[in-house]
């Protein structure tokens, strides 16, 4: 069978899964063939030899199991990155948390970065490739994610200019150092919050964030305001701005924002806290 008629064949069994069934079909057979767009669409009119192979992958992928997991690779700002199935996917709304924090870094001399929940690494290795005078400190509770985001940072060159620490938030992380800026993507989720099917295959302790969800957060903020760092910018859930609002009051806060995401949903904050005298 062509690589033409094994797409239109198992695209057929994916059409309830994805809108982009051809797509998805695509990718798993330059997966396979480990070759690009380009050449795909070059010798699509090629026998194909690896049709168990992708019947396999696709029957997984028909139980709404994660492409990413498939592919071992997902894209963010325009690069590729390595994924595992332990780890928590990358997701296109997290650049907008990276541009926001470029505006501030890009405007500080030799920033020092501290990420909470590093995953897969996507912030910190985007973060060390577009900022050339930046040290980062990335943690995570996950040995895996911590080798998974070494693993990225060595593929993208910056390996350098980011340490990897086995922490719970700031737990270990001297006191010593002057961070300008903390950021993190934190498991903001509600416990009791029902899933949709293809999430239900990442790691829960990366997507739920306690019984109202925002807890983590509150967390973060606390540590973040006690260890006097200036900035601090967080991805959050779409309903939490006001708890989170009212929160910020509590603490002594020069200014801050909520951006939203793709789909018009709030998405993040970031705050600048006062300088104590």
């Amino acid at each position: 069978m062509t690589i033409k008629a094994c797409i239109k064949k198992y695209a057929n069994e994916l059409k309830n899964i994805t809108h982009i069934p051809n797509k998805e079909v695509e990718i798993l057979i330059l997966h396979l063939l480990q070759k690009n767009v380009i050449w795909l669409h070059l010798n699509s009119h090629l026998e194909f030899e690896y049709e168990k192979e992708l019947e396999k992958l696709v029957k997984k992928r028909a139980t709404n199991y994660p492409l990413e997991y498939l592919t071992k690779k997902a894209s963010f700002y325009g690069e590729i990155f390595e994924v595992a199935s332990n780890v928590l996917i990358p997701r296109p709304e997290t650049e907008l948390l990276v541009d926001k924090a470029i505006e501030i870094l890009e405007e500080i001399k030799s920033p020092k970065v501290l990420e909470i929940g590093v995953g897969s690494g996507i912030i910190s290795v985007m973060l060390a490739k577009l900022i050339e005078d930046i040290s980062i400190i990335a943690v995570d509770i996950n040995d895996d994610a911590l080798e998974l985001a070494k693993t990225n940072a060595i593929k993208h060159g910056v390996e350098d200019k980011i340490e990897f620490i086995k922490s719970d938030l700031y737990a270990n992380i001297s006191n010593e150092i002057d961070f300008h800026m903390t950021i993190s993507n934190p498991p903001y989720i509600a416990d009791n919050y029902k899933l949709p099917k293809n999430v239900e295959f990442e790691p829960k302790n990366a997507l739920f964030g306690g019984k109202v969800g925002d807890e983590l957060l509150k967390m973060i903020i606390e540590q973040t305001y006690s260890r006097k760092i200036k900035y601090l910018l967080c991805e959050m859930g779409y309903d939490q701005k006001k708890p989170l609002e009212e929160f910020f009051k509590t603490f002594n806060i020069e200014e801050y924002s909520f951006y939203k995401d793709y789909s018009d949903f709030d998405r993040g904050f970031v705050i600048k806290f006062k300088k104590e005298k």
